[in-house]
């Protein structure tokens, strides 16, 4: 009898177990110690400078997308990707935001300019995906979504 073995997951892979969200001990095994403080640490700053703006809301993209954490109002916000050993952040820019990117073009780490610029437009919008490894993709994010969003005045 031939023993048949699942395989490994890779870097970059989702979450794709369907039955539920994934709990909080499961997404710390998958995205790793680096991810988990960057998840963490991007859920306090939004919940920080949006108080009450967002409900997170799970939502499952199937086999192939798996489960992402959605922030949204009326506009999508940003989504995080719980990934194997990583985390990364899709945030769709209209066209204002695009505008915007471009007057600071200059401004944004390089590497972030490579990825807004290899990211595919739809008709809703430039789709940029943002996986966060360090401190300074962490910053990069939360300096986009500040410019997609201004924070709620309070803070």
């Amino acid at each position: 009898m031939r023993e048949t073995t699942l395989p490994l997951p890779q870097i970059g892979d989702r979450m794709t177990e369907r039955a539920a969200p994934p709990l909080d001990a499961a997404l710390r095994e998958w995205i790793g110690q680096g991810g988990v403080v960057h998840w963490s640490e991007l859920r306090a700053w939004i919940d920080e400078f949006y108080p009450d703006v967002f409900a997170p809301d799970w939502l499952y993209g199937g086999k192939n997308r798996g489960w992402t954490l959605r922030y949204k109002k009326t506009k999508a916000f940003v989504t995080l990707v719980p990934e194997f050993k990583r985390l990364s952040a899709i945030m769709v820019m209209g066209r204002a935001e695009r505008e915007k990117f471009e007057e600071r073009r200059y401004a944004w780490r390089p590497e972030l300019v490579t990825l807004y610029d290899n990211a595919k437009t739809y008709i809703d919008g430039k789709w940029l995906t943002l996986p966060i490894l360090d401190g300074s993709d962490l910053q990069d994010v939360k300096d986009l979504l500040l410019m997609k969003r201004p924070p709620v005045s309070n803070v």
